[in-house]
């Protein structure tokens, strides 16, 4: 048997362990592409659904008009599916969602907080797949009754607005228990290793977004990628709240200038509260909007200084640009070269019998 042989049967083990991912998404690869506000536009989600993966465009605060522009100019850049990440919280979802519909959006991702029910059968009136995070067991199941046709399961490790308990132990509780619709798993994943461990415990597929910031088809400013670059895993560090009568939803982002300056500013709003100067419902806005417009700053304007550098845990695993289909190419070869490596071990007399090319093949796992 040739090493040939045997990676070739690693890929029809990847393939068998994601079929469910990859026949819910309609993709090659059931790899999700994280909607990162002002980066996954587009470019960047054209490019991960050419490449083979599912790209998601991120809403974020669009108006309708400038969602449906987005729409269309993906469609100019691929004929592969993808999908639109909502916000929950949008004034305006009910729109938003009537949007994608109208322009034959089939799978749209709902997040930030659970979703209005009508809006869900909305959707699926209308033709979508309904994707939804799940931060708990309790609230998978919630979501499944409600009849989302996917979960994402989130952990700690990822970028941006994270929950309280780590990828590892999310997937632990919630993957064997649900069986009625595909779990996609994120958060800290940046390599095919993992992906393939996922996998082997009942996950669909991966999302991964903190992979694809330094792609070469991402808009992100040079001097932002540079801080990708440059980033260890220790560097992604959820933001602190000082005060529990000021509670601040934890973002997982590089330190720099800005959170210093964040954690200052807390110091200095709880002083003044305490003082008698400011009310506290005033004194909690004032908190929530400090970082106001900072991740377009950031990621559009390049202040790596002053604007937040929303990043996962993985940050530590991206060492250059490259372009999304390598990537994309390069997870998969890790998942390969994986399972691969277990064939060989498993094989072990037959490894023997085969010579020296498959003993290669099975070490090079």
């Amino acid at each position: 048997m040739s090493t040939t042989t045997t990676i070739g049967t690693a890929r029809d083990k990847l393939d068998a362990l994601w079929t469910r991912g990859r026949d819910f998404l309609g993709t090659e690869l059931a790899v999700m592409g994280g909607a990162m506000t002002w980066v996954s536009d587009a470019g960047l989600v054209a490019a991960i659904s050419n490449g083979g993966g599912f790209g998601v465009l991120a809403c974020g605060a669009m108006t309708p008009e400038m969602l449906a522009q987005e729409i269309d100019a993906t469609r100019a850049l691929t004929a592969k599916p993808f999908g639109v990440n909502l916000i929950t919280m949008h004034p305006q979802l009910d729109t938003l969602a009537a949007v994608c519909l109208d322009h034959g959006v089939h799978h749209v991702v709902l997040a930030g907080g659970l979703p209005p029910a009508p809006v869900i059968k909305q959707l699926k009136d209308g033709g979508a797949k309904v994707v939804c995070f799940a931060p708990a067991l309790v609230l998978a199941k919630k979501l499944v009754r409600m009849g989302v046709d996917a979960l994402v399961i989130e952990g700690m490790e990822a970028g941006g607005h994270i929950g309280p308990v780590a990828t590892s132990v999310l997937a632990q509780e919630i993957l064997p228990e649900i069986r009625d619709v595909p779990v996609f798993v994120a958060g800290g994943i940046g390599r095919g290793e993992a992906i393939v461990a996922y996998l082997e415990l009942g996950a669909a597929g991966v999302q991964l977004g903190t992979r694809f910031v330094c792609a070469t088809e991402s808009r992100a400013h040079p001097n932002f990628k540079r801080a990708f670059i440059r980033a260890s895993a220790r560097d992604a560090m959820p933001s602190a709240q000082l005060d529990s009568r000021f509670p601040v939803i934890p973002v997982r982002a590089l330190q720099n200038e800005g959170t210093r300056r964040f954690m200052d500013f807390q110091r200095e709003v709880v002083e003044r509260f305490n003082r008698g100067e400011v009310e506290q419902k005033d004194a909690q806005l004032e908190i929530e909007h400090f970082w106001a417009g900072a991740l377009r700053r950031a990621v559009i304007d390049g202040d790596v200084e002053n604007g937040s550098l929303m990043a996962g845990q993985s940050v530590g695993m991206v060492t250059r640009e490259q372009p999304t289909a390598d990537i994309l190419a390069e997870l998969v070869a890790q998942a390969e070269d994986a399972l691969a490596g277990r064939y060989g071990h498993a094989k072990d007399s037959r490894t023997q019998e085969a010579g020296p090319a498959l003993a290669l093949a099975g070490a090079a796992g």
